[in-house]
């Protein structure tokens, strides 16, 4: 990990994933607007993007790089209570990186972060169930399901859709 001054810089196998800037918001939103991203990430413009990525004040977003290139984004929200202290992942790719195993480099190298660097004991992410192609990125991490919670977010349509609940504690970190 590197820090220059607010800039956060991790290494993955092959993805590096850095704070995201002002100047990543066309890219981002460009992203979001894919097809098979918008269908797990709907309804977002520049102003969406600006205010829930750039402007959110208890989230962390990166900006997930290859070879320079944006292709995605992955992010995180700390519970700070002591009693409860875990954190929440999320992550999006551009589909023309799909199958590359860039989505399990980068929720793997921020899980680390997570509990190597910021002390998380566990971790969690919840993905539409219906989102497969996920849920297999998340289990190759060592994420597993806990239970669906129901009617858990919106989906495109304006209609509620249910999400797996999957954790991952750090000794099963892979």
């Amino acid at each position: 990990m590197t820090f220059t001054s607010d800039l956060l810089v991790l290494h993955g196998s092959t993805v590096m994933l850095r704070t995201v800037r002002e100047d990543d918001a066309a890219r981002l939103t460009e992203i979001l607007a894919e097809p098979e991203v918008a269908r797990w990430w709907p309804r977002y413009d520049l102003d969406r993007v600006g205010a829930d990525f750039l402007d959110a004040p208890h989230t962390v977003v990166f900006a997930i790089e290859v070879g320079g290139e944006v292709v995605g984004s992955v992010q995180y929200v700390e519970e700070p209570a002591r009693d409860y202290r875990h954190a929440s992942i999320d992550v999006f790719l551009h589909p023309a990186w799909h199958g590359r195993g860039l989505g399990t480099d980068a929720v793997r190298t921020v899980a680390r972060h997570l509990v190597h660097d910021r002390g998380h004991h566990r971790l969690a992410i919840e993905p539409a169930v219906a989102n497969e192609k996920a849920i297999r990125t998340y289990r190759r991490v060592g994420f597993r399901p806990v239970g669906v919670m129901h009617q858990y977010e919106r989906d495109a349509e304006g209609g509620w859709r249910d999400c797996l609940l999957m954790e991952l504690l750090a000794s099963d970190l892979t």
